[in-house]
């Protein structure tokens, strides 16, 4: 079976920010999409997440073309070489950003949430650090691919505190990982099988922030057009308050009519013998 993907991504700085630091890729003839959101002062958060996707971005699209470019860290043999590759990127951006806060004593302790999706064939892999989050839609239900790397989210899962109490803390924002801010990162992956009529969402926590689950899977539901999907998760998330930058990707998974052309033919044949 072969996949198509239709995509489409916006990015919108808010209502209360100065400016948006909430770079993301989109790169269908690589199947590589991401999102960062930067952080520090001055525009020190603004560096750290152009800087991760360059990098990430640039490996992926190196790797592309030799199967033999180094992996950056340790190799997991549970995944496949593609999700391995696309950790190495992570990993690589983690690097430079941190050399790069050493470098400059105004970007000292610079850092960067990142979530990625790398499509190959029919496998999605995935990576995040932080709480920028990847959402898969299948059969009508909105399944989480991801969990935050945040304060309240491990308070959550410990059962400390409730889904309600976390949307309330003052330390909703406090991330317990990001890129950039120490020499090595733990970066979290993995991977699943696509299956047509599959949809994905990566987005920043200026999404999540003010649009509840419920809220974001209807949209993800009734909305068919991706560019129109995206506006809309924008347009929601300033409703909402617009506290944050918002970065919204937009992925459905389709099979390909050449693909679906063969199937019928070949079925057409099997019935005429």
């Amino acid at each position: 079976m072969a996949i198509t993907i239709l995509h489409a991504a916006h990015s919108d700085t808010g209502r209360k920010r100065p400016r948006n630091e909430d770079p993301y890729c989109l790169d269908a003839t690589l199947g590589l999409y991401l999102v960062c959101d930067g952080m520090g002062g001055s525009n020190a958060g603004e560096v750290a997440s152009a800087l991760a996707v360059e990098t990430i971005h640039r490996h992926i699209n190196e790797a592309s073309q030799n199967q033999d470019l180094p992996i950056s860290g340790p190799a997991d043999p549970s995944v496949s070489p593609a999700t391995n590759r696309l950790a190495s990127a992570i990993r690589l951006a983690n690097d430079v950003i941190h050399h790069e806060s050493m470098k400059q004593p105004e970007w000292a302790g610079m850092g960067t949430t990142v979530v990625a999706a790398l499509v190959t064939n029919e496998l999605l892999s995935f990576t995040h650090v932080g709480d920028s989050r990847l959402y898969l839609v299948r059969h009508q239900t909105l399944q989480p691919l991801t969990l935050d790397h945040s304060w309240v989210a491990e308070q959550v899962r410990s059962g400390i505190m409730t889904e309600d109490e976390a949307e309330r803390s003052p330390r909703r924002n406090l991330v317990t990982r990001a890129l950039g801010v120490a020499r090595h990162v733990d970066v979290t992956i993995g991977e699943t099988p696509l299956q047509p009529g599959d949809r994905l969402l990566l987005c920043s926590d200026g999404l999540t922030k003010g649009v509840r689950s419920e809220v974001l899977l209807a949209s993800l539901l009734h909305k068919d057009d991706m560019a129109s999907l995206t506006k809309h998760l924008i347009t929601m998330a300033n409703e909402a308050g617009g506290e944050d930058n918002t970065t919204v990707i937009a992925l459905t998974v389709c099979q390909t009519e050449e693909d679906d052309s063969l199937w019928r033919h070949r079925l057409r044949h099997r019935l005429a013998i």
